[in-house]
């Protein structure tokens, strides 16, 4: 598994190396000792999520504000275009956002640590998206900033219309958002 630095040092792209014939492939889609020494530190997964997703679909961009979690997001099937936002004040790259296409052709995977909010937009026709996360989901922490805020001017890809949830449509603007010291 090689990484790559986004503009934010702290979120990573992996990218394993795979395995294919005229049978199929094989790829070890995750490798404890190798996430760490990569990552830098130690990390402790606790929950595995599955979303699907239709085209058009756009979650985000969620965080916890108390019980931050960091994720490792994949995509089994489908392409989504994936945002990182830095949400921590005393960060150098505080309201500074990375992205980048994570799909089942790629099979890239990003971290996105805790203290980041994130989202994804779903760019094929659907898309199953995996990912683990550092710490357990809690509803009264979880919190939302608006996918479209202007302040962050996230250049999301072009799609026929952007599909929201009811919670996700309703999110304060970043400068309205409850963020980490």
């Amino acid at each position: 598994m090689n990484s790559k630095q986004l503009r934010i040092p702290e979120v990573l792209v992996f990218e394993p190396k795979v395995f294919g014939d005229d049978r199929g492939f094989f790829f070890e889609s995750f490798n404890q000792r190798r996430f760490e020494e990569l990552v830098g530190e130690r990390i402790s997964f606790v929950q595995d999520n599955h979303s699907r997703s239709q085209r058009g679909v756009l979650r985000g961009l969620h965080y916890q504000i108390q019980h931050p979690q960091g994720k490792l997001v994949r995509v089994a099937h489908g392409e989504i275009f994936d945002v990182a936002v830095d949400i921590r004040k005393s960060s150098p790259t505080f309201g500074m956002w990375v992205g980048d296409i994570l799909s089942d052709a790629n099979r890239k995977q990003l971290w996105v640590p805790a203290g980041f909010a994130h989202g994804f937009l779903v760019l094929s026709e659907s898309a199953d998206v995996l990912y683990k996360t550092t710490d357990f989901y809690y509803q009264e922490y979880d919190r939302g900033i608006k996918w479209d805020d202007p302040t962050l001017a996230i250049e999301w890809p072009k799609v026929d219309e952007v599909l929201l949830s009811d919670k996700d449509s309703r999110a304060p603007q970043f400068t309205e958002a409850e963020v980490f010291a």
